[in-house]
């Protein structure tokens, strides 16, 4: 006899999804309201089937759990050097706890927990974690790691609680549950000091939250259906606060928003007023929220980090002038003719310091190159110097002191070659459109187009608004000849610029055009008095967040690979799926204690049979559905479909495709995120073949067994590969027997390949 589902949505279930999908009540039973029973078996079999599932939903998640933090805490302390990109992560919680000021292309809410990890486990941030050095006895890195472990072991019981959400029967979710804990690219990384393994909880709990919402759609504007509406912005906004790939879950929530919206346009019984309060519930939850928690976390990092650092050149100069013991700002207060030594920065986002060095142009000109360079350097050195045509001052030669004006014409002098600020009609090198800008000349040498005009557009504070002033005038430099404007064009030069920023004379630019703006960010002169006690205007929280962001865009850009050198641990994106290549975590000798990051033969490679099966499956569903057929009719199959296949798969191709078409280098850690999703659709697919087995008298049983057999699989390969994560001492070819394919460099000289 067929039993009616708690939810109303299908009459086509078994016994066992009705008992997981709501626990029965006695008293549901008794009165018939949703129920059939023959005969008192019937009823004790229910009853039975509600106290295990009870027993489920309590005692599993925490065995599932405790095996968790087994495979990712396990021997955890084992190698006490600094491994892999903890030489960065482990840095950079370093400066949080000095509260000096760095610069990185990810993100600050990660880098704050390990500053946090630190801080709880008593180290003071006085150690840069040099790659591949002994922890010091001081720093407790153990507790550091196993506070990392704890994100990457809370991703089971959210996997465990996820299948629930999304339909899965009892035995698929147990199997989904076992293949996340069982990962051993999951136990790998989950015991060291990365980001990676924060990125990938925030990016589960981002799912899970969306899974909850969705189950709640039925009872739109309630409080559990604002709970997890807001639960998944607040994720959200922790994934992309940890690093911006958090974007690619944001845009899996994105689009699964827009179906729900576009579906609810369609149901005649939803108001046009309770229509329009979806979509503005939606914009608060999952575009405010995480919007607020991004700036939340940028605002606590500005806060954190109030002396100066390693990465204060990446920051406007005011700003730089607000960190305790900063170099910028100091000195006099107006700038001299031919004695201030003057550094000039671009107030464009991801401004540089003017730059030049010996170095011709290849091509062009062939003259010195001028460049736009972030870091400080005595290259970034100039000074204002007569004008063409006129003598030259002189310390020698005049004894008073002549101050640089706007609205006036001076050279601008390299202070280290000597050679002069100079354009011509020659292309730039990258804008082909604009003027090439170079270094050309001397005192002696050089013809009219070394004259620029200062245009002073912008005085912060009370000071003499005609003259230039550090860091509180903004200026334009416009060459007096052709009338074109010193700008940073925002383009990088090839490998012979040194992958610097382009300079050119930008032809027309509007007042506005902030790549024509400038600004004297260090001034030295011996003549002139300093003006220690000088206090400089606050700059805005926005305009720093949007300068650090500009910043940390333009460092990504440039890690492409360099065709000249050879990395052996980059990898291409088909690589991770096919588990062609794995990456070595550390130092590969016979006294080190050696990590292979390698995913797990029984789960990855089934999983990603299981995406490509899928693609196919959907193309198959569409092409039957514009041809009239009706697909997915029960409303339960649908919904599973949905969100244990269609969004998941959704999900696997926007955390997976852009690699595949970035320029910048990858690595197979990249891939993580993008596995769990894989791991997913794997489950489904399992779900879906074996539940029709339950139809036969055998086939309970057939079933039972086809999970525990994979279970069983899934389980002895990652103790089989365990060395990898557990870690491999001893001479490396004890462990030969694990390079399944001549790609895993376990014996082999990573150089020979």
């Amino acid at each position: 006899m067929p039993y009616r589902v708690a939810t109303g949505y299908s009459e086509k279930s078994t016994n066992d999804e009705l008992i997981w999908r709501r626990p029965i009540v006695k008293e549901e039973l008794e009165n018939g309201d949703n129920f059939l029973m023959d005969d008192a078996k019937s009823y004790d079999k229910v009853k039975n089937e509600n106290a295990v599932s009870h027993l489920d939903t309590i005692v599993m998640p925490i065995i599932f759990t405790a095996l968790g933090m087994f495979t990712r805490m396990y021997k955890i302390g084992r190698n006490n050097h600094v491994v892999w990109d903890e030489a960065h992560f482990g840095k950079f919680g370093s400066y949080y706890l000095r509260h000096e000021f760095y610069h990185d292309v990810h993100p600050p809410l990660g880098k704050m927990l390990v500053g946090l990890s630190g801080y709880l486990a008593g180290y003071n941030g006085s150690w840069d974690f040099p790659s591949g050095e002994v922890y010091p006895d001081y720093i407790d890195y153990v507790k550091m790691r196993l506070f990392q472990a704890m994100f990457s072991s809370l991703c089971v019981p959210l996997a465990y609680f996820t299948g629930r959400a999304i339909g899965f029967s009892r035995l698929s979710v147990w199997l989904f549950t076992i293949l996340v804990i069982f990962e051993n690219s999951y136990a790998t990384l989950g015991k060291f000091i990365l980001l990676d393994s924060m990125l990938l909880f925030f990016t589960v709990s981002s799912y899970f939250c969306l899974a909850k919402f969705h189950t709640m759609r039925k009872s739109s504007f309630s409080v559990k259906w604002w709970l997890w509406l807001c639960l998944t912005g607040l994720n959200l906004g922790c994934a992309i606060s940890v690093k911006m790939v958090g974007l690619f879950i944001i845009s899996v929530v994105g689009i699964y928003t827009i179906s729900e919206l576009w579906n609810l346009l369609s149901d005649k019984s939803v108001s046009w007023k309770v229509y329009v309060n979806h979509w503005l519930a939606r914009i608060f939850g999952l575009i405010i929220i995480p919007v607020c928690v991004f700036l939340l976390c940028f605002k606590i990092h500005f806060d954190l980090l109030s002396n100066s650092g390693p990465g204060d050149s990446t920051m406007p100069s005011l700003f730089q002038a607000s960190l305790n013991g900063t170099k910028v700002g100091k000195g006099p207060r107006d700038v001299a003719l031919g004695s201030s030594i003057i550094s000039i920065k671009n107030q464009a986002l991801g401004g540089a310091l003017l730059h030049s060095h010996v170095q011709p142009f290849p091509e062009g000109s062939g003259q010195q190159q001028v460049t736009v360079y972030g870091y400080s350097d005595a290259n970034n050195e100039w000074f204002f110097q007569r004008i063409r045509g006129f003598e030259p001052w002189t310390d020698a030669e005049n004894k008073t002191i002549e101050f640089v004006k706007g609205g006036e014409m001076y050279r601008l002098m390299h202070r280290v070659t000597g050679k002069n600020l100079h354009t011509h009609e020659v292309p730039a090198p990258i804008s082909k459109s604009e003027y090439e800008v170079s270094a050309y000349g001397d005192v002696d040498l050089g013809d009219y187009k070394d004259n620029w005009i200062i245009e002073i557009v912008e005085q912060v504070g009370k000071e003499d608004p005609t003259l230039l002033h550090p860091l509180s005038t903004s200026f334009r430099i416009k060459n007096s000849i052709l009338g074109c404007y010193l700008a940073q064009s925002g383009n990088h030069l090839p490998e012979w610029g040194f992958r610097q920023g382009e300079v050119v004379c930008l032809k027309h630019a509007s007042k506005r055009d902030k790549r024509t703006w400038w600004n004297i960010e260090t001034h030295e002169n011996e003549r002139l008095p300093e003006e220690e006690n000088f206090v400089y205007p606050k700059t805005s929280f926005f305009r720093n967040f949007m300068q650090l962001n500009s910043a940390m865009m333009a460092t990504n850009n440039a890690l492409v690979p360099n065709p000249e050198k050879f990395d052996g641990i980059t990898s291409s994106a088909w690589q991770w799926p096919t588990l062609n290549v794995g990456v070595r975590l550390c130092e590969w000798s016979e006294k080190s204690v050696k990590y292979f990051l390698l995913g797990s033969p029984a789960s990855v490679w089934p999983s990603s049979i299981a995406v490509c099966a899928l693609i196919v499956h959907v193309i198959f569903l569409t092409l039957k559905w514009q041809r009239q057929h009706v697909v997915l009719s029960d409303p339960v199959e649908r919904d599973v479909f949905f969100m244990a296949a269609f969004y998941p798969l959704l999900a696997w191709l926007l955390h997976y495709m852009p690699f595949v078409v970035m320029s910048r280098v990858v690595y197979a850690h990249h891939y993580l995120p993008t596995l769990y999703f894989a791991l997913m659709i794997l489950s489904y697919y399992f779900d879906m073949f074996t539940k029709r087995w339950a139809t036969r008298s055998t086939g309970k049983l057939l079933r039972l067994g086809a999970y525990i057999a994979y279970g069983s699989l899934v389980i002895a390969g990652f103790f089989y590969f365990s060395p990898f994560s557990f870690g491999m001492d001893g001479p490396v070819e004890d462990y030969a027997y694990l390079a399944w394919l001549p790609t895993w460099q376990i014996v082999e000289d990573i150089r020979n390949r």
